[in-house]
This record gives structure tokens, sequence and C-alpha cells, in this order.
């Protein structure tokens, strides 16, 4: 029995570390299926509707579940509006920078799910813990390092495959894009905590994580379409042609939308927002060793001298 105890204790830890190992996957390929032509758009649309008919039988898992009336759906639609922003705003920055910059980019959510959670009261502030104190600290470490990250690169440490580099122009992009990126994947950031937060208030009343998603995954897709429809790229942008755009999309919906967010959802629920957020700065590393390996991205001084040392989010152990 003890044992079955402490494997049901790490499942939550187990699922937040594959589901960033999920993210930086798609934010990799991702940049790829926009480098041939797609837009942020009609990408975000494809995975999503992709993700809810995979979600569409976990109706039928929940033979207990609170009926569903129209405030619910409301706040259904609203976890969809932050989702979607959070998606189109998140694969714009990835367009204008690339992997290890948008996860690095990405340890934001931690701080703005803190301060949210503390706003709405889903955190409770004791300034004598070390808890909190780390927290506060990790806060504002994160904002300062996302500053950082975006208006300073800083002298180049590691560069080890230069031959891959010159075979991804994309690669290769001027400063003023890494900081319009920057700032799209701050906006990302944003809507991403304010999800987490609206979905930690919603599975309160209503503990169904895959019918939410199911629901966040259909409003997100229908609010990208229309989207897509006004100020999306024409129908090249639609077309699910090379192949690399079907496989990102087929991944995207799978291990994005559907896997991804659904363990997030689940971690949510065992543990809380601020428990989910904290997993974000892994991605840095495991994006840097992956971008590093295969797509020869440059390690620069200014992208990880905040990160690659003690971070005072890790101090917090009990969750």
């Amino acid at each position: 029995m003890m044992e079955i105890s402490r494997i049901t204790e790490s499942l939550p830890y187990i699922g937040m570390i594959l589901s960033q190992c999920a993210q930086v996957g798609l934010i990799i390929l991702s940049k790829q299926a926009m480098a041939s032509g797609m837009t942020n758009f009609t990408f975000v649309f494809y995975s999503n509707a992709l993700a809810t008919l995979i979600l569409l039988p976990s109706f039928f898992f929940y033979r207990s579940r609170p009926p569903l009336n129209f405030q619910l759906i409301c706040r259904f639609f609203l976890l969809g509006i932050l989702g979607c922003s959070a998606q189109l705003t998140g694969y714009a920055g990835i367009k204008y920078t690339n992997a290890s910059f948008a996860s690095t980019m990405l340890n934001l959510i931690p701080g703005f799910t803190f301060i949210l959670a503390i706003i709405f009261r889903l955190e409770k502030v004791d300034w004598r813990s070390a808890s909190t104190l780390a927290k506060s600290i990790g806060t504002v470490v994160s904002i300062v390092g996302a500053f950082i990250v975006t208006l300073y690169k800083g002298p180049e440490l590691l560069n080890v495959l230069s031959s891959v580099k010159s075979l991804h122009p994309f690669l290769s992009l001027p400063q003023s894009d890494w900081v319009i990126g920057g700032l799209f994947l701050a906006v990302d950031c944003v809507a991403a905590s304010a999800f987490l937060i609206v979905q930690a208030s919603i599975l309160k009343s209503y503990p169904a994580e895959l019918i939410i998603v199911c629901f966040y995954c259909l409003f997100a897709a229908i609010l990208s379409a229309v989207v897509s429809i006004f100020i999306g790229g024409g129908l090249g942008a639609w077309s699910l042609l090379p192949t690399t755009r079907w496989l990102t999309v087929l991944y995207s919906g799978v291990l994005g939308s559907a896997f991804q967010v659904g363990v997030s959802t689940w971690c949510v629920q065992k543990k809380g927002p601020v428990f989910v957020a904290m997993f974000h700065p892994l991605g840095i590393v495991i994006a840097a060793i992956l971008g590093i390996s295969f797509l020869g991205d440059i390690l620069y001084l200014g992208r990880y001298v905040l990160h690659f040392h003690f971070d005072p989010w890790t101090l917090k152990r009990n969750f």
C-alpha cells in the first residue's frame, strides 16, 4: 500500500515532465510548419479541431458529472478565448524566434500565475515562510530575465552544429525580430497564466478534466477559424501539404492539445495552478538541448545566464 501511495503521489510530477517534453517538441515542429507558409491561425484551428474529435468520447467517462448549464458554457468559452489568445500569440512569437528562446520566455508563466493566484485568493501568502519568499523572488527573477533575453543576446557560448544552422536560414534572425517575438511571447504568458487560474476555478465546480479540455479545444478551434478567415494568409495557409504541416498538426492535436492540456488540467485539479506553472522552467533545459543538438541553435550568454543558475522556484518542495 505504501508503494502504491508513493506512485500515486509522483504521478503529477511525471505528468508535468512529460507535458513539458511534449510542449518543447510542439514548439520545434510548429516553427518548421510555419516556416513552410502555414499561419499560426490555421495551425491553431487544425490542432484544436483534431483534439476536440479525440476528446469527444470523454463525455462517456464521467457518469456522475454535474449537469452543464449556460453559465458553465460561458466559462468554457472564456477558457477558449484565453487559450486561443495564448496559442496565437505564442506561435507568432515562435515564428520570430526559436525553440530555446520561446521556452525561456515561458519562464514568465510561474511568476504571472503566482501573482494572479494571490489576487484571486487561490494562493496563500505567508511572508515568514521560505515557500512564499522563494516564489516572490522567482517572480522578480523571471520578469527581469524576460527583459534580458528579449533585449540582450550577449556573446555566443556554444554553437555545435553551425553546418545545420546554415541549412535553416530562419534561425538567423535580426534583433528586431527577437524583440517582436519576445513581446508576443510575453502576451502568451499572461494569457496562459490567466488560463490556469480560470481553469482552476472551473474545476472546483465541475471536476471533469477531459470534458473541460474538450470544450476548450472546441471553442479555441472556432475562434481561430473566425480570426483566420478575416486576417489569415489565403487558401494556401489552409493546405496541409507539404508533409511537415500535417505531421505537425497530428502531433499538436494528439500530444499538444489533447495530451498536454489534458495532463495539465488534471494536475491543476490535483495540485493547483501554481504547481503546473512551476514546471515551465524545465522546458528551457529540454529546448536548449534539442535546439543545439538538432537545429543548430546558438547558446547566447544573455538568454541563459539567468536560467542555468539556482532557480528560486525550486525552493518550493511541498506543493
